[in-house]
């Protein structure tokens, strides 16, 4: 790791020699974000940031690292944009130590990260565990413990050796189940004397969207007309991966709760996808067409480890297209969590396409027989952001932990994901985008639904903010921005925007740690990555 400390350097030019552009830039924006304090939620309340392993890690060939799923995608030319790769990313492989610091400068206390498999296992369990990735965590670990940073550790985050793809399909072949909990039992066993908070498997809904209907994602399997693959069946396969990742997460938690639980006293969810959904009208199919849009995405992961089984209405549209649990696994996949998590970022308007016409993949059992927008006479849901299908709806925050804690009771949640892009036009250059102010007030808004939502009986127990830096936006590569800090793609400075003063100030973090600790922090850097 490099000696260089002007990122700490950076944020205290930008704490404290530029304090009256910041203010001015709050002051200005007053009427357009409803005004919330920390004080608002509890003393115990966990704060934090979020990011994943392939996006920010890089160090893809390094320290015995094998190769995984999204290394070979996003090398085929076309698949990403620009080209872009994970590759280098933020190379937080080198620099985890500056990004524990800036974390701690801005008062988080928690971070929710995942560990890269291929880094751990090159090939699965065809292969032996790589000791020099288990390190790696431990350093971040332990950096993370040491200032006082509670680690939330995602199990898997859409990476893994790219072997076990060749080999059967991965996700496809309920031999991904067997996979995916010896993996898990080693990050229990490795990391979960210091581990506290698991999330086994993140956004399973999403995933099988992504991947297995519209084939954006790796393996790229889809049929018409949802997509042009070279393979794959859109109605049947998201069914499937769902149902291999719901087995595999029950089983993981069932290990843990017989071999680790008693020693280690942690606890341990899973996160999902939870866009929130309202009717495109008053009309009672439009009503019937948004609850179904929930039940299609939030009880299609939640109702099977909560209650034992899908949802009826999923049952009775997909019929037997729709898998089975034997009474063994109902039996271990009932009641196979700790908490909710729940990444959520927009609000969509639902038209029910059971009864009115609709685009041609909506009338599929797969989608609910609905579809969404985001507009209504030609009216948006909120402001537009990077993310072409999100837009600005802070009460849909409060709305999904509503529907959570009806349709739930008793379970409590962590929002896992929330953040902001701001639209592709808004600006490149580095002054523009450092003044986020738009992300200022998408925080303060959602946290204002949040806390009203705690108020009336939400049981959320953390707050994580994608991301903690700009990172490899899957398909969009390094053109959709979420964090909270600027990196330069050549240098790979991190540079603190006004959003990450504006946590500071919220959380009171204390940016003079920053100039006292660089020197330790290079020096320990140098140790850590050399053990």
């Amino acid at each position: 790791m490099g000696t260089k400390i002007h990122p700490y350097f950076s944020f205290f030019l930008l704490l404290f020699l530029s304090p009256h552009l910041s203010l001015q830039s709050f002051a200005q924006n007053e009427d357009e974000a409803e005004e919330i304090k920390r004080s608002d939620f509890p003393d115990h309340f966990f704060f934090g940031t979020a990011t994943s392993s392939y996006q920010i890690e890089g160090g893809y060939v390094e320290d015995g690292r094998g190769m995984s799923n999204w290394d070979v995608f996003s090398h085929i030319p076309g698949k990403i944009k620009n080209d872009d790769t994970g590759d280098v990313a933020d190379d937080h492989y080198h620099r985890f130590l500056e990004d524990i610091e800036l974390m701690h400068s801005m008062g988080m206390n928690a971070y929710r990260f995942s560990i890269s498999w291929s880094r751990i296992l090159p090939k699965g369990r065809f292969g032996k565990v790589n000791r020099r990735g288990v390190t790696f965590y431990n350093n971040i670990i332990d950096g993370l413990l040491l200032k006082g940073i509670e680690p939330f550790v995602t199990i898997h985050h859409h990476d893994f050796p790219i072997e076990l793809d060749q080999r059967y399909g991965s996700w496809m072949s309920s031999q991904m189940q067997e996979d995916f909990v010896f993996f898990a039992k080693i990050c229990f066993e490795e990391f979960g004397d210091r581990v506290k908070y698991w999330i086994t498997i993140n956004e399973i809904n999403l995933v099988a969207i992504k991947a297995y209907l519209e084939g954006v994602y790796p393996p790229a399997h889809c049929s018409p007309p949802f997509g042009k693959c070279s393979t794959g069946n859109s109605d049947i396969e998201p069914l499937i991966v769902v149902h291999n990742m719901l087995l595999a997460h029950a089983k993981a938690v069932r290990l843990y709760r017989i071999h680790f639980h008693e020693k280690q006293g942690g606890s341990i969810g899973i996160a999902a996808c939870g866009h929130m959904y309202e009717p495109l009208t008053d009309h009672e199919f439009d009503k019937k067409a948004a609850d179904r849009a929930l039940i299609f995405n939030i009880a299609w992961v939640y109702d099977p480890i909560i209650y034992g089984d899908y949802p009826k209405e999923m049952r009775e549209l997909l019929g037997n297209q729709l898998p089975s649990f034997s009474n063994i696994e109902k039996n271990i996949i009932r009641g196979s969590l700790d908490y909710i998590g729940i990444n959520h970022y927009t609000t969509f308007y639902t038209k029910d396409c059971l009864h009115s016409t609709c685009s041609q993949g909506s009338y599929r059992p797969i989608k609910g027989f609905f579809e969404t927008t985001a507009y209504r006479d030609g009216v948006s849901i909120g402001d537009p952001t990077g993310e072409a299908r999100f837009f600005v709806v802070p009460r849909g925050l409060e709305e999904i932990i509503n529907y959570i804690k009806e349709r739930y009771p008793n379970k409590s949640i962590f929002i896992t994901e929330n953040g902001y892009s701001p639209p592709q036009g808004d600006g490149n250059k580095v002054e523009d985008i450092l003044n986020d102010t738009k992300r200022v007030n998408y925080h303060k808004n959602y946290l204002t639904s949040l806390a009203k939502a705690m108020r009336n009986g939400g049981d959320v127990r953390g707050y994580f903010v994608w991301s903690l830096m700009d990172n490899f936006e899957w398909i969009d590569g390094y053109t959709t921005r979420f964090g909270l800090l600027y990196v330069d793609l050549h240098t790979l400075e991190r540079r603190p925007k006004l959003s990450a003063q504006w946590f500071r100030s919220f959380l009171g973090g204390n940016p003079q740690r920053l100039v006292k600790s660089s020197s330790l922090i290079t020096n320990a850097s140098h140790s850590l990555m050399d053990a």
